[in-house]
C-alpha cells in the first residue's frame, strides 16, 4: 500500500511539473512589433498637430503606456532602423547611412552579437515580418535574412502594375508607390520650371510629392500598406505552437506623401494649419546646421519651391492624409489582434524610425538634428500591467526598445546593448530620471536631448541649445548666451567618447557638408533664405 502511494505521489508531482513547464511554455508572451516610416508626433494623443485624425492610434495609446518624448538615435531610414535592431547606436558601429557599407563590416560590428528578431528566435519564438522592418524590407542582409524571420511576407511591389510605375516617373524604391498620374499635386503646383537638367527623367521633388489616389491610380490588391496588413491579420488568425514575434512595418507616411483620396477629403485644404516659421529662423543657426537644413536639391528643398510660396498646405495636406491612412491599417491589425486568442498574452511595442519636418526649419525632410526629426511616438502595451492608460514625459530612446523586449519577454540580456530598459517606466510613468539620449547626424554631429533641453554640437564647434519649457518649436538659440554655459557643460557630458569612422572608410575625409560649406565660403554663396 505504501509503495502505491509513494508511485501515485510521483506520477502526480511529475505530471504537474509536466503540466506547468507545458504552461510557462505557452504563457511565454507574443510581441506584435509595429513600425511606421517616417511618422512624426503627429498624432492626437502626442499633441503635437490639433488637425491630426489618428482614431486608432490615439485609442491604443489609451491602453497601454506612451512615452511622449522619445528620440532616434540617427533620423534617417537606415541607420535608424539598424541602431535600434541591433542595439547599438551609429557612433559604435559606423552605420550612418549606407546599407551597402552596413553589410560589408556586419560581422566585424555584430561579433557575438544578434539582431532583435534573431535573438527572439534563438530563444524559442516565431519570428514573422511584413512590410518595412528593416530599410530593404524584413532585411538589409539577404545572406542573414533566415537567420532572422522564421517566415515573411513577399515584397508586394514587385509586381506592380504598369500603368502604377509609369506614374512615379522614376522615384527610386518601388515600395513607396504609387504615384497620382503626372507626380500628383505637390509636382504640379512647384511647377515644372524647377526641373534641373541632371534630374529630367526623375521625380525632384522626393521630399515634396504628394496628392489624392483615385481607384485606377491603386494596385488591385489595395495599397502596400493595405496588403501588409493583410498579410499580418492572416497570421494572427493562425494557430501558435510557440510563442511569436510579429513585426510590421508599414511604409507610410513616407514620400511619396499620396493616399486614397477619402483620406484626402477629411482635411479640406481651406482648414489647413501650416507650420509656423519666423523670418529670422535661420540666423542663429551655425554653418553646419544651415548646410543640414540645405538639404540635397533639386529634391524638394526650401530652395526649390521658395520663389513659389515657402509651405503650401497641399505639402500638410498630404502628410495628414498618409498618417490618416496608416493609422486605419495599423487599426486593422490591432483589432485583428484583440479577437484571436493571442490578445490577452501579446506586448504591443509601435514605434517610427525618426520624425519629419514639414517646413520648421526651412526644412522638408527628416536627416537634421532638431525635434521634428528626432522625436517620434514610442508605446508599449503589456498585458495586465496596472499603468496602462498613462503617459510618460521621461526623455527615452529607440535604442532602448531591444533591452525592454529582452526583459519583458525574459531573454538573456546581451553585453552589447547600449539602451536601457524602460520596464520601470511603464510600470511607473510617472518616475522621472536624470537622464539625456544621444541623436547623431552623419560623423561627429550630434543632439544630446534631456527632459527639457536640446544641445546641439556640430563637428565644426558649432552650437545650439533651446529650453523646451519655455520655446518648444526651437526658435531661440541660446548657445551664445553666457547664462547658459552651465547648463551646455552638463550636457556635453553625454557626448559619445568614441565616435566610429563610418562604416567602408579607414579615415575620415570629409563629407557633402564640408564640400558644400567650403563653397559657400569661397563663392560667398549661402542662399539667403539660409542668411
Amino acid at each position: 500500500m505504501k509503495q502505491i502511494i509513494i508511485v501515485f505521489i510521483s506520477i502526480f508531482f511529475l505530471t504537474n511539473c509536466s503540466s506547468s513547464k507545458k504552461n510557462k511554455t505557452i504563457e511565454k508572451p507574443n510581441v506584435l512589433f509595429i513600425s511606421v516610416d517616417d511618422l512624426n508626433d503627429w498624432e492626437g494623443a502626442l499633441l503635437a498637430n490639433p488637425q491630426v485624425k489618428t482614431p486608432n492610434m490615439d485609442k491604443l495609446f489609451g491602453q497601454g503606456v506612451l512615452f511622449t518624448n522619445a528620440h532616434c538615435s540617427q533620423a534617417v531610414c537606415t541607420a535608424s532602423r539598424n541602431s535600434l535592431l541591433s542595439g547599438m547606436h551609429p557612433t559604435t558601429s559606423g552605420w550612418y547611412s549606407s546599407t551597402q557599407n552596413m553589410r560589408k563590416n556586419y560581422d566585424t560590428v555584430m561579433a557575438n552579437h544578434k539582431m532583435l528578431p534573431e535573438h527572439f528566435k534563438n530563444n524559442g519564438y516565431n519570428t514573422y515580418a511584413a512590410g518595412k522592418v528593416f530599410h530593404d524590407g524584413e532585411s538589409d542582409y539577404p545572406d542573414k535574412t533566415d537567420n532572422f524571420w522564421t517566415a515573411y511576407a513577399p515584397h508586394f511591389w514587385n509586381g506592380m502594375e504598369k500603368h502604377i510605375k509609369e506614374n512615379g516617373f522614376g522615384y527610386r524604391g518601388n515600395m513607396f508607390y504609387p504615384f497620382p498620374k503626372g507626380g500628383g499635386q505637390l509636382v504640379q503646383l512647384y511647377g515644372e520650371d524647377n526641373i534641373n537638367e541632371n534630374y529630367k527623367d526623375t521625380n525632384r521633388f522626393y521630399s515634396l510629392c504628394g496628392g489624392p489616389l483615385e481607384k485606377e491610380d491603386i494596385p488591385k490588391e489595395g495599397m502596400y500598406d493595405e496588403q501588409i496588413a493583410n498579410w499580418a491579420i492572416n497570421k494572427l488568425n493562425e494557430s501558435q505552437e510557440k510563442p511569436f514575434f510579429l513585426a510590421v512595418g508599414f511604409i507610410r507616411p513616407h514620400v511619396p506623401y499620396t493616399a486614397p483620396k477619402k483620406y484626402f477629403d477629411l482635411y479640406p485644404i481651406e482648414d489647413i494649419i501650416v507650420p509656423e516659421v519666423p523670418e529670422n529662423e535661420m540666423e542663429d543657426i551655425p554653418m553646419m546646421g544651415k548646410a543640414i537644413a540645405y538639404g540635397y536639391t533639386p529634391k524638394g528643398g526650401w530652395g526649390d519651391v521658395s520663389a513659389k510660396k515657402e509651405i503650401l498646405p497641399e505639402l500638410v495636406q498630404s502628410y495628414l492624409a498618409c498618417v490618416s491612412f496608416v493609422d486605419d491599417q495599423i487599426g486593422k491589425v490591432i483589432d485583428a489582434l484583440e479577437k484571436s486568442p493571442h490578445a490577452k498574452n501579446t506586448i504591443i511595442v509601435l514605434w517610427s524610425d525618426h520624425g519629419q519636418h514639414l517646413g520648421e526649419k526651412r526644412h522638408f525632410r527628416k536627416q537634421a538634428l532638431w525635434e521634428e526629426a528626432t522625436r517620434v511616438p514610442l508605446f508599449f502595451k503589456v498585458p495586465n500591467n496596472k499603468s496602462n492608460g498613462q503617459k510618460s514625459s521621461q526623455v527615452v530612446s529607440l535604442l532602448d526598445i531591444y533591452p525592454t523586449l529582452t526583459e519583458l519577454c525574459n531573454l538573456p540580456k546581451l553585453p552589447k546593448l547600449e539602451g536601457v530598459s524602460l520596464v520601470p517606466l511603464i510600470n511607473s510613468p510617472e518616475k522621472k530620471e536624470d537622464r539625456a539620449v544621444l541623436t547623431t547626424w552623419y560623423y561627429k554631429n550630434h543632439a544630446v536631448r534631456s527632459n527639457d533641453w536640446r544641445y546641439i554640437h556640430y563637428r565644426d564647434g558649432g552650437e545650439e541649445l533651446y529650453n523646451h519649457k519655455t520655446d518648444p518649436g526651437e526658435h531661440i538659440n541660446l548657445a551664445n548666451n553666457p547664462d547658459y554655459a552651465e547648463i551646455i557643460e552638463v550636457h556635453k557630458k553625454w557626448l559619445p567618447k568614441y565616435d566610429a569612422i563610418p562604416a567602408g572608410s579607414k579615415t575620415w575625409k570629409g563629407d557633402s557638408l564640408d564640400k558644400l560649406i567650403q563653397e559657400w565660403v569661397e563663392k560667398d554663396s549661402i542662399p539667403l533664405w539660409l542668411k
